[in-house]
């Protein structure tokens, strides 16, 4: 069995990797609606469901963190680099270095990190909501969780070892699993435990990440034989070298850890405003906020294909073959959303009663739900911007400072507007602060994308976004009067999208000056332009020198779906 390094990825092979890749995401988001509609039929929408989403907060950060961001820049590059060092290895295996030198002393330090969070679990309760009426059952749940840290930390590991591989299955069935382990934890312990089987749950679902991958990076490892003697002396100036890779790799990853964080601190803010608001007002954004960001997860995944080309690009100096190739995506990326967002706004009571309305999530909870989910859904835009544009100005080789810069103007605009929306209008009132400061961040990096990275045209793009918005505009208007009065759930649902597309679609045909919007399987197939039938795609650890800094985030997604 040859290694994923050797292994021959011809023309296709990208957009077949990235095909399984969506499909498997795709599925893991359905068991995340799934897992959401057994909380909401189980626990409903009240204190007990408000302190597990408290609790709920660890494993978000830590996926961001562990998973999808951080953790896989450091190691993607490192393993990359050391698999291009293997080939010319003739005493041991580089990787296998690598694995020895780094994976004890990341599980020593994790295991470490969730064992404080466990002892510190009031601490955090009280930091996050102080409003809760008992915060005992969301130390409970808390300390539950805080055991991901751990079993994250793994996942991340495993997942940036097998991208670099060239492996991409495993990675993608990660909350496939993740999503069964917290199931199957509720279903069997639910009578017992209530609400804290969901929190065990987590706990679960985390070992069956590890699990999941495990098998495979073990394989990757041992494709290679050991040489039975190895050197015992360094090169003179392997150890500055060394000294001098952590140095860079710590100077590229800060910007996008402070991006990450300042991002996930959106769903902080919320839950602590939400807090001392009547029981139920964080499961109701919780849950709204899981339907509604339905649309955007499908946006995303069309820039997830084409991410790796526009660094490509940029790595090649082809800058305005990058411009095109983002300007493209994000109209397409704006299309697929506002038609979601569209549809989520004309039919939200509708939605929200097929999906969750049974056992203890009664009418009320529905009625509130949908509204909030209305408010959510116009910033959807603005979260789709942010995820599409922030690919460009990491795909750059330096590290870029102005994606947390403005995503951290926007969560000043979230909390300022939140207090008063919070005071006034309840869990209302925060999704439209919400919607306001991603909106805001959206505008900076869109206004800033023609000075950094990628020189977008941002009166052309800008035209084209609010012609596309005006077009969601009507298109909402008539999905709603279309489906009002129809009785049935299911059916007032797909006559909503039905209309909502059709006069989407007519209204850009029709309109003057409508902006150019690519098909989509154009759009996807122009990246295995660049997967030559000869060797692997290289990633862009790989084509960099080995003593250089790599372009950032190649194989890296920088968002997340439902969890």
């Amino acid at each position: 069995m040859r290694s994923g390094a050797d292994r021959v990825q011809g023309r296709g092979f990208l957009a077949k990797a990235a095909a399984v890749t969506a499909a498997l995401t795709a599925v893991g988001a359905l068991l995340g609606l799934v897992r959401d509609q057994i909380l909401a039929g189980y626990f409903g929408a009240g204190a007990e469901t408000d302190a597990f989403l408290v609790a709920w907060t660890v494993p978000e950060f830590a996926s961001t963190l562990l998973i999808e961001d951080a953790l896989a820049l450091i190691l993607v590059p490192a393993f990359s680099r050391a698999l291009a060092r293997r080939s010319g290895s003739l005493f041991g295996d580089p990787v296998r270095a690598l694995v020895r030198g780094t994976l004890p002393r990341l599980t020593l330090a994790v295991a470490v990190a969730a064992t404080v969070l466990v002892l510190a679990a009031p601490l955090i309760v009280s930091a996050l909501a102080p409003g809760l009426p008992d915060p005992r059952l969301a130390v409970d749940c808390t300390r539950l969780t805080a055991t991901c840290v751990l079993s994250f930390a793994l996942v991340g590991y495993c997942s940036a070892a097998l991208r670099a591989h060239g492996c991409f299955l495993p990675p993608a069935a990660i909350y496939v699993a993740y999503n069964v382990g917290i199931i199957g934890t509720i279903l069997v312990l639910r009578e017992p435990w209530g609400v804290r089987s969901a929190a065990a749950g987590v706990a679960v679902g985390g070992v069956l990440m590890v699990l999941v991958q495990a098998p495979s990076l073990l394989r990757e490892l041992r494709a290679r034989p050991v040489p039975k003697e190895e050197p015992t002396t360094l090169a003179p100036d392997g150890g500055r070298a060394g000294q001098e890779g952590r140095i860079l790799v710590l100077g590229l990853i800060a910007p996008v850890v402070a991006f990450s964080l300042c991002r996930q601190s959106q769903t902080l803010i919320e839950r602590f405003l939400a807090s001392p608001l009547p029981a139920g007002a964080i499961s109701h954004l919780n849950y709204a906020q899981k339907v509604a960001q339905m649309p955007m997860i499908l946006s995303l995944m069309l820039c997830t294909v084409s991410f790796p080309v526009v660094a490509r690009a940029l790595a090649a100096g082809e800058t305005e073959a990058a411009r095109r190739r983002v300007e493209r995506d994000l109209l397409l990326a704006a299309v697929v959303v506002l038609v979601g967002a569209s549809t989520v706004i004309a039919a939200a009571p509708k939605i929200v009663e097929l999906l969750f309305e049974r056992g203890e999530f009664d009418r009320t909870d529905t009625v509130a739900t949908a509204a909030v989910m209305r408010v959510y859904s116009l910033g959807l835009l603005g979260q789709t911007m942010v995820g599409a544009l922030v690919r460009c100005y990491f795909s750059a080789a330096r590290p870029l400072w102005y994606p947390a810069a403005a995503m951290a103007a926007g969560l000043v605009t979230t909390t300022l507007a939140g207090i008063p929306g919070a005071h006034y209008w309840g869990a209302v009132g925060i999704a439209a602060a919400n919607a306001l400061g991603i909106t805001c961040s959206a505008v900076l990096l869109l206004r800033g994308a023609h000075r950094q990275t990628v020189p977008v045209r941002v009166d052309r793009l800008g035209e084209g976004l609010l012609r596309l918005a005006t077009a969601g505009a009507w298109a909402t208007g008539a999905g709603w009067l279309c489906s009002f009065g129809i009785g049935s759930p299911a059916l007032s649902v797909t006559v909503a999208a039905a209309v909502v597309i059709g006069v989407f679609l007519l209204f850009i045909a029709c309109a003057a000056k409508a902006p150019e919007i690519p098909p989509l399987p154009r759009s996807a197939s122009r990246r295995t332009d660049h997967a030559r039938p000869h060797r692997a795609a290289p990633t862009a650890a790989e084509a960099a020198p080995v003593g250089e800094t790599a372009p950032v985030g190649g194989d890296v997604p920088l968002d997340h779906g439902p969890r």
